[in-house]
């Protein structure tokens, strides 16, 4: 698939494309070999209709009746999600969660190359969580420009947050997720994806407690 091709799938056909890549994965380790809308819908709770337009724009290669190649399937989005090459990522805030995520083994499996963490205490400079020794945030710029980071995941203060990615941006960092429970800006050319884990929570306490359908818990 052409550079020219990817621009045509959707932003909102995206975030579907990384659930079937998870299922397709899966259903290859299981030998699988082909798969149908339909059974890929019932697998992911989607529409076989929606499966169906979302992988229309990587051509016309599924047959009725048949259904898809597997491993052809894979390969498609795996290059339009630009799951094809290995991405240098750092982390940036060394506390409960920035190091839970430097522990986490399945970046590497996806080819998000954790090559960094940062943190401006000095209680935790210097300290292992994964992938090697935290460093000093004052090292910053100079470590994203020389292992050209691609990446950057951004666990600090909500105070902290925005100074770092002007930081980020500054040092050539073209990608950001914030999990500071705030509104950051960035230039032209860097993406910021906000995580507010908070929001999440509380969609789901709206749930618990009677909302869309669900009932309180007696």
């Amino acid at each position: 698939m052409s550079k020219d091709e990817k621009r045509h799938v959707p932003a909102a056909t995206v975030p579907r494309l990384t659930l079937y890549l998870r299922k397709l994965r899966e259903l290859q380790a299981r030998g699988v070999e082909r798969v149908s809308s339909q059974e890929l819908a019932a697998m992911i709770d989607l529409n076989a209709a929606q499966i169906r337009k979302d992988l229309s724009y990587f051509g016309g290669f599924g047959t009725r009746g048949v259904g898809y190649e597997v491993s052809r399937l894979i390969a498609e989005i795996t290059r339009s999600l630009g799951l094809d090459r290995d991405w240098n990522v750092i982390i940036v805030g060394a506390g409960l969660l920035g190091t839970a995520l430097a522990r986490y083994r399945g970046f590497a499996e996806q080819g998000f190359r954790v090559v960094g963490v940062f943190d401006s205490s000095p209680t935790v400079i210097g300290a292992s969580f994964g992938v090697g020794r935290v460093r000093a945030v004052e090292d910053l710029e100079a470590f994203c420009v020389q292992e050209q980071v691609d990446i950057a995941l951004v666990t600090v203060p909500a105070a902290e947050a925005q100074s770092t990615v002007d930081r980020l941006a500054r040092a050539g960092v073209r990608a950001v997720v914030n999990f500071a429970p705030v509104k950051v800006t960035a230039p032209s050319g860097v993406t910021v994806r906000p995580v507010d884990l908070s929001s999440e929570l509380m969609v789901l306490t709206y749930r618990l407690v009677g909302g869309e359908g669900q009932g309180p818990r007696p």
